[in-house]
């Protein structure tokens, strides 16, 4: 068995941090690294949707993670997502984690072209052949990625023995399940979609990894620790103020990520710039929305916490 103990938790996705010019800003990761140090989670999830990565250059980001690690300081666990949209680039993000000393890389399937499942496998393989003393998790979000992680694929890619799980992001939670049925103990299955934070992590997740965990970590804390304490109806009570925090930062003009920026920039006096484009901006309308869901947060901390 091997030790799965550091990644069992609360997993923050990390979010992009840019300077007044849409530039990546080494002070502003850093600050945010901080930030998720003083709330007491678990680990990072680092250069993954939530932070923005495909609009993003390979010495983006190399800046970021090196930013991450260097205020990180060994406290937090660190998964840095190196997948890009050919195996060139992904080898190269690979070593670069690796040689920092980060705990696990990930990575989504090639998106666009429909690959047959053993070319996703070499894609795979090639980044953890070229990071050989670092875990590897596969990130299964078939909404955005366009291909699923089906049975044969995952049973495939457990011959390679630093493969340690699954960032399960589809939607059915019983994936989960059959996740975890089929890897057994001596792998760990991390809950996606932050909606069913506490269903994935009844029918067997063993940590969490989520794009809003970041906005209102304190929430996420709060639902783990009811979980671990089989005190499902408080952590049913909780689920449902994250869900509706969720569904007031969705429904801005503005991306969502611009939405949770506003708000730690008025529950957290944190700034950490805007988000880049094609992903949508806020407008002025947005504003209100974004200041109502900071006193959502805000609330439901105050409630539950």
């Amino acid at each position: 068995m091997r030790n799965l103990e550091k990644y069992k938790g609360v997993i923050p996705a990390f979010y992009a941090c840019y300077d007044e010019n849409g530039e990546v800003s080494p002070e502003r990761v850093r600050a945010l690294t901080e930030y998720f140090i003083h709330k007491g989670v678990k680990g990072l999830y680092v250069n993954g949707s939530s932070g923005e990565c495909i609009y993003q250059s390979v010495e983006d980001r190399k800046t970021v993670l090196e930013n991450v690690m260097a205020a990180a300081k060994g406290k937090l666990t660190i998964i840095s997502h190196v997948a890009c949209n050919n195996t060139k680039d992904s080898v190269i993000l690979a070593k670069h984690a690796e040689s920092l000393g980060v705990d696990a890389i990930a990575a989504i399937p090639p998106i666009y072209f429909r690959l047959p499942e053993y070319a996703i496998a070499d894609y795979w393989n090639a980044m953890s052949e070229a990071a050989p003393n670092t875990d590897f998790v596969i990130y299964n979000i078939p909404q955005l990625a366009g291909v699923a992680l089906t049975m044969g694929l995952f049973a495939k890619m457990r011959e390679n023995p630093r493969v340690i799980g699954v960032k399960n992001s589809s939607m059915p939670v019983q994936d989960i399940q059959m996740f975890k049925a089929a890897a057994g103990e001596d792998y760990i299955i991390f809950n996606g979609p932050d909606e069913q934070f506490m269903s994935g992590r009844v029918i067997g997740a063993e940590a969490g990894i989520g794009g809003t965990y970041g906005v209102m970590p304190e929430l996420f804390l709060k639902l783990d620790e009811l979980v671990r304490a089989n005190e499902m109806e408080k952590a049913k009570e909780v689920q449902y103020a994250v869900n509706d925090i969720i569904y007031k930062m969705c429904s801005a003009h503005g991306n969502m990520y611009a939405v949770i920026k506003e708000i730690l920039r008025i529950n957290e006096k944190l700034d950490i710039g805007g988000v880049r484009l094609p992903l949508a901006d806020l407008i002025p309308e947005d504003l209100p929305i974004a200041r109502e869901a900071a006193k959502m947060v805000r609330d439901a901390v105050d409630k539950f916490c």
